[in-house]
């Protein structure tokens, strides 16, 4: 690239590949229709390759959901989950028996550590009319050291998530949500205790950001060099540092520089995904991310054995009460109820 603060520009596929410390990022936007009473879309399935519907058709899919969008139980280890609600709701549930449903604003960390097993189904609440859904579930690797932690997740509610309000020379509007990280003295919610995120001089930053036709914003340069990716993925186009990049394409970028993006003539949205690099091997086969090879067999071996502590709901793709809102009762039976 010309810009010497712009590394690549690459169009984004599925999922969206990152950079360590980060294992990938998937973006699930899909435009359901009304639900019906099993909170399942309220049409016909037929034509869909139920079970593996990966492919949009009139716009949406069921990914592994029989009856309601989703991801029906499966297991991990050795990594975490940043889910980032912005449109529709996700219904949790896990092995250890916590639970949960959150929805558009709303972020789940989740480590699962050493193992666990858990549902995220997409729930079509609404009978009258459409649910759509957008979400970001970024993928964040754990060091050697914590890979067997303690499984559990915190729930980082919209009404907490700091959010800057920023107004431009034209009066332009520019909006980010912190979720992880900070951006001059803004600063997000503490991460789960052994994330990579929560010692800051890793400098991880997640970040939301959407900006205003025409509307122009200023990234602050990090501390030190890190890898950092810019996610544009709504928009017609996004002046990078006077570099125009097209709509769903990766910008990496130097992070020892303040960034100035623009707006094209219509609002832009942007993921930013920022951090130290763990600088360990990574072994990845499917759900389960280790350090070597054998890892992966020992942990195929102990999910075979203790299915990391079974499936105690009734259902593979577990929704909850239609009626309910906002939600989170954890293992330790700690319930968080917003309504």
């Amino acid at each position: 690239m010309s810009n010497s603060n712009i590394i690549s520009v690459d169009p984004l596929g599925f999922p969206w590949e990152t950079k360590d410390p980060f294992l990938f990022c998937a973006h699930h936007r899909d435009e359901y229709p009304e639900g019906n009473h099993n909170m399942g879309p309220n049409t016909s399935l037929s034509g869909r390759n139920i079970g593996q519907d990966f492919v949009i058709k009139d716009g949406w899919r069921m990914y592994h959901g029989n009856v309601v969008p989703g991801f029906p139980y499966h297991p991990h280890r050795g990594f975490e989950t940043v889910t980032i609600a912005k449109e529709g709701f996700v219904d949790h549930s896990d092995s250890l028996g916590a639970s949960g449903r959150f929805g558009a604003g709303d972020v789940q960390w989740m480590t699962a550590g050493k193992g666990v097993q858990h549902s995220e189904m997409f729930p079509l609440l609404s009978k009258e009319k459409r649910n759509p859904l957008e979400i970001f579930q970024v993928w964040l690797n754990l060091p050697k050291k914590d890979k067997f932690v303690e499984p559990h997740f915190k729930m980082l509610w919209r009404e907490d998530v700091p959010t800057i309000n920023h107004k431009d020379s034209k009066g332009k509007k520019v909006e980010v949500d912190v979720i992880a990280g900070h951006i001059n003295n803004t600063k997000a919610l503490h991460p789960t205790p052994s994330s990579w995120a929560a010692e800051d001089d890793h400098e991880v930053l997640i970040l939301t950001v959407k900006l205003e036709a025409q509307g122009n914003w200023v990234l602050p340069k990090s501390n030190t060099k890190v890898n950092r990716t810019l996610y544009f993925y709504r928009g017609d186009n996004l002046l990078v540092d006077e570099v125009k990049v097209p709509s769903y394409h990766a910008i990496e970028v130097n992070s020892e520089a303040d960034l100035e993006l623009t707006a094209g003539s219509e609002d832009c949205f942007v993921l930013v995904l920022q951090g130290k690099p763990i600088n360990e091997p990574v072994v990845q086969y499917g759900p389960f991310v280790m350090n070597t090879e054998d890892e992966i067999r020992d942990a195929y071996s102990d999910y075979r054995k203790t299915q990391f502590g079974g499936w105690p709901w009734p259902k593979h793709e577990q929704v909850h009460e239609q009626s309910l809102g906002r939600f989170a009762k954890h293992s330790d039976g700690r319930e968080e109820v917003k309504g």
